[in-house]
């Protein structure tokens, strides 16, 4: 079975189109017009062992929130069609990185209950031309469409150090859970069913 999914979305804002292989060697080739966020997700698709290629073209010309945003929109639902019923993984997975003085703690449940609770307080207004509040709202924005839970932390000294290690441990922590586990056959849920279908 493979684990792979391309979506496209386009709107008067921006056109993106996300490919993933989870099951690949962490190869990337990422071009959104915003330098670091491509640097960023480099990192994320290296990291997590996840083959991540990223084509987004946005109203750059106005700034870079719509850019950031619907690509991670993208990537969470490229994500969420490559693990289509979550049968068979770890679901959960939790890393710490550093990175010089940063220190990056995240853990993740990959079963299909979107939410983000993220505390990567960034000094700067932004890196590059990457606007720094885009950070965190680009990993919520990831975790609705990709049904993840995450909790993210992260704190140091240098900007660029601490957004680096925080989307690496994001990264470690989520190719922890989409492992798949030869264990557990069917859903990591007493319930049975993924997360995402349930009523209550």
């Amino acid at each position: 079975m493979t684990r792979t999914a391309t979506i496209s979305r386009t709107t008067r804002e921006t056109s993106v189109t996300v490919t993933v292989d989870l099951d690949g060697d962490g190869t990337t080739d990422v071009a959104t017009g915003v330098g670091f966020f491509d640097h960023l997700l480099t990192s994320f698709g290296h990291h997590s062992l996840i083959d991540l290629t990223v084509r987004t073209e946005g109203d750059l010309h106005i700034d870079d929130h719509h850019t950031v945003e619907d690509t991670m929109l993208v990537l969470g639902e490229a994500l969420a069609a490559a693990l289509d019923q979550r049968a068979g993984i770890a679901r959960f997975g939790d890393a710490a990185v550093p990175m010089d003085e940063a220190l990056a703690r995240a853990a993740v449940d990959v079963g299909g209950r979107p939410y983000a609770v993220i505390n990567v307080p960034l000094r700067t207004e932004r890196i590059g031309t990457f606007t720094c509040q885009n950070f965190a709202h680009g990993l919520e924005a990831f975790c609705q469409t990709a049904g993840f839970t995450l909790h993210l932390t992260a704190g140091g000294e240098n900007d660029h150090h601490i957004a680096e290690a925080a989307i690496k441990a994001v990264a470690r922590a989520v190719r922890a859970a989409v492992t798949a586990d030869p264990r557990r056959p069917g859903m990591a849920s007493t319930k049975g069913i993924p997360q995402s279908e349930r009523t209550t």
